[in-house]
């Protein structure tokens, strides 16, 4: 049994590289939701939703988002209506949203929603949401503090960042399932994900990153930085600016007691680093490469 704890879309790559590679029903893949957010009345799991679609096969991969094929006819007559639509939603992408809304105020868990959802696209590994409590990644920026979207979509991470705020992290509880991922995992690999905004929040609901501390096996980190620099987003700039710097000893403090190794590519500069270095090629261009830094990765946690 494999655990793994993922962002979106670098984590959704390497998701469907350890699919691939091991039996997807040995897999608890457990998502970052401090990036949920509410639109149009709508709940929407943005991290769930990409690695769910990812594991049924119906995601857009040439986006990194959203489900492949999709249409906006339902976004433009948001837009002429007079409604501010700068989050896009696809009309095939509202129906899991409406689907999710719906169990909401019916008073289900996200953790129970998110596996009605998966049965019923067919993905067979198990996928939990790091918590059923509303934590929510906040962007301390020149502007003032934003929602993690409004800074990722709307203003394109495009402005400075002086500080990440989790709100209601503290007295979180980790979602049904989680603890006992953790304890009767064979492995555990977190993705390469954002440290700071997508493998931080997971982190921070206390009693995973005690149990992660206290585990009894091996895990491993994959950096999400190639050459110090990352492959989309803003990581690199958050960790210069957070962790000091953006080397792959810089990246291993983000998880700090809390891996045995950690996946770095070849371009990535040598120097001492407190846990084991792992060093391959990491850019996921296809299925074939993410396959094979999945086996790297387990390798790495063995």
């Amino acid at each position: 049994m494999i655990l793994v704890l993922t962002g979106g879309t670098g984590g959704a790559k390497l998701v469907e590289g350890l699919a691939a590679l091991i039996d997807p029903a040995e897999l608890t893949i457990v998502c970052n939701t401090g990036d949920d957010c509410v639109f149009h009345g709508l709940y929407i799991s943005p991290d769930i939703d990409t690695i769910t679609y990812t594991l049924a096969g119906l995601s857009d991969t040439e986006k990194g988002w959203g489900l492949k094929g999709d249409t906006f006819a339902a976004l433009e007559q948001l837009r002429r209506l007079g409604n501010d639509a700068w989050f896009n939603l696809g009309d095939k992408d509202l129906a899991t949203h409406i689907a999710r809304t719906r169990l909401r105020n019916e008073g289900r868990k996200l953790s129970e929603i998110t596996d009605q959802l998966r049965r019923a696209l067919g993905v067979s590994a198990t996928i939990l949401p790091m918590s059923d409590d509303r934590i929510e990644t906040r962007v301390e920026t020149p502007q003032g503090e934003i929602s993690f979207q409004e800074f990722f979509v709307k203003e394109r991470s495009t402005p400075e960042v002086f500080a990440v705020h989790l709100a209601g992290a503290e007295k979180s509880r980790p979602a049904p399932g989680v603890l006992d991922a953790i304890r009767e995992a064979d492995a555990i690999v977190i993705c390469p994900s954002n440290p700071v905004t997508s493998i931080g929040p997971i982190l921070a609901v206390p009693a995973i990153r005690d149990a992660i501390a206290g585990r009894r096996v091996r895990c491993v980190a994959v950096s999400p930085l190639i050459g110090g620099r990352a492959v989309k987003g803003p990581a690199d700039r958050m960790l210069a600016r957070m962790a000091g710097g953006t080397t792959p000893a810089h990246v291993a403090s983000c998880y700090e007691g809390l891996i045995d190794a950690l996946v770095v590519d070849e371009a990535d500069p040598a120097g001492p680093m407190a846990v084991r270095r792992v060093v391959t090629h990491t850019l996921m261009t296809d299925l074939a490469a993410s396959r094979r830094l999945a086996e790297t990765a387990l390798r790495g946690a063995a």
